[in-house]
């Protein structure tokens, strides 16, 4: 079993000196600030558990709790136990389509996309699909798709695979309906039936539809006679569903732990329950950035990423957080930046301009590769000499602190979330963690977290536009 270290949650750089000036002291938390919210924090998290045995039992939520997609929570304990079988042939499956082909389009839209891009480009090789086949692991290489109707670049990915059926395809949708996704579909089901050249079975094999138990999708999926077709369990909204097929089958295809992954949302899960407010990450997380919002007045959450990796990661989070909260006029605005990169563009306005950001740290603590190191050379007019023997990671540690200090020292008040390292365990403790700490902020302010009646807004004068009604 591999180690699962835990992931931590700083937020002593949100904390105000006790002896400092008032004015400084209003840039930060006080200790007042904390002993008023832990008895909150510990009533919104008895307020998701009762939400969740709600749900279990099969009760009818009052109307302000719909929908009540709480089914997210106990997934991973699920899929490690009675569910075990499904997890397992996810696991099968997977395999079988890496073996099968070498390239996969996985096609999808904001949370039927995301999360499995997240893992994609957190947990596997940084050039995945630039190595031989050999050097991926025997793995395929993978594209996304079905996120976005741009003519050029869906067109440049039927490009790859024009002529060829050596690839397949993953295609999520819960509804079956969202019409970016489902016109993407047809498009790749039509170049990938002309690459089989009519050979029904083949294509039955090449395509893995994840999607609700009715609906459009499921129904298509049926007619093709796919081999395989992976269920959205009911009670999982797509922005919660990384951890179930919706994520879990794309990282097997990748080659990905995917046992590690829920073992790490579980864990999780088990200090959520536990763990009091104040020692708690998930909590911890909700309550002091809801009051750094309330209280201090900044209301843009900028998570600033500290590995290339994790910038997908951000932007994952971004969709849940705007989704779950924008609504009734509220709600925080996602910001996601990778550094040191952002610092060349966003940081100047994140140390000299407006008070309204409240930045969390990511970082991870150890590198999958050997540290490259700075050698001394004989033409030193970048006068990188004096730097010889120190590290990328040496570098990247040491923008990470000056850049907190900076902003300490004009009282601009950040936190830090550590991952021991970029791997599932961790991947699946960060994605538990987040997705927990925004339904407790809803319920701390009494915003229902689940459903998305504004993303349906556009939809429907979508539809209405191109069908001349």
């Amino acid at each position: 079993m591999k180690p699962l270290d835990p992931i931590a949650y700083d937020y002593s750089g949100l904390i105000a000196p006790k002896d400092a000036p008032r004015f400084v002291r209003q840039t930060g938390l006080v200790d007042a600030d904390l002993r008023w919210l832990a008895p909150r924090l510990a009533g919104a998290r008895q307020e998701v558990l009762d939400n969740l045995a709600l749900y279990e039992r099969g009760i009818q939520p009052p109307e302000d709790k719909q929908p009540l997609d709480a089914a997210f929570f106990d997934l991973p304990e699920r899929l490690l136990d009675e569910d075990r079988p499904l997890m397992e042939r996810i696991v099968a499956v997977g395999d079988r389509m890496a073996k099968e082909v070498d390239r996969v389009v996985i096609l999808g839209i904001g949370g039927s996309y995301m999360g499995a891009r997240a893992l994609f480009e957190s947990c596997c090789h940084p050039y995945h699909n630039e190595l031989s086949r050999q050097r991926r692991g025997g793995r395929p290489k993978i594209y996304f798709a079905g996120n976005n109707v741009d003519n050029d670049s869906t067109q440049g990915l039927l490009d790859l695979s024009e002529g060829s059926d050596d690839w397949g395809i993953i295609v999520i949708s819960k509804s079956g309906t969202t019409l970016e996704t489902a016109v993407a579909f047809r498009l790749f089901l039509d170049s990938l039936r002309k690459a089989c050249g009519g050979d029904d079975e083949k294509l039955r094999n090449r395509v893995i539809a994840i999607t609700g138990e009715t609906g459009g999708l499921r129904e298509l999926a049926e007619s093709i006679g796919c081999r395989d077709i992976f269920p959205i369990p009911d009670g999982v909204g797509g922005r919660y569903s990384v951890l179930c097929a919706v994520g879990l089958l794309p990282a097997a295809v990748m080659g990905l732990d995917v046992s590690h992954l829920l073992e790490g949302a579980a864990a999780i899960n088990q200090r959520f329950r536990t763990a009091p407010p104040l020692e708690n990450p998930a909590l911890d997380y909700a309550g002091l950035s809801r009051l750094m919002e309330t209280r201090r007045g900044e209301s843009i959450r900028v998570l600033s990423v500290w590995a290339n990796g994790l910038e997908a990661v951000g932007l994952w989070y971004d969709q849940l957080l705007a989704e779950s909260l924008g609504k009734n006029g509220w709600g925080p605005t996602p910001l996601t930046v990778l550094n040191t990169r952002d610092l060349h563009s966003r940081g100047q306005q994140h140390q000299e301009g407006r008070r309204d950001k409240l930045i969390t740290n990511i970082v991870v603590e150890q590198t999958h590769r050997e540290w490259l190191a700075i050698e001394p050379s004989d033409f030193d007019q970048d006068n990188l000499n004096a730097l010889s023997g120190k590290t990328l990671p040496d570098i990247l540690r040491a923008a990470y602190a000056g850049v907190n200090q900076a902003y300490a020292e004009d009282y601009r008040r950040t936190a830090t979330i550590t991952l021991p390292r970029l791997d599932e365990g961790s991947l699946g403790q960060l994605f538990q963690m987040l997705m927990l700490a925004t339904v407790v902020e809803g319920r701390l302010v009494g915003i229902n977290p689940y459903g998305q009646p504004g993303v349906e807004a556009y939809k429907k004068h979508m539809n209405a536009i191109l069908r001349g009604k």
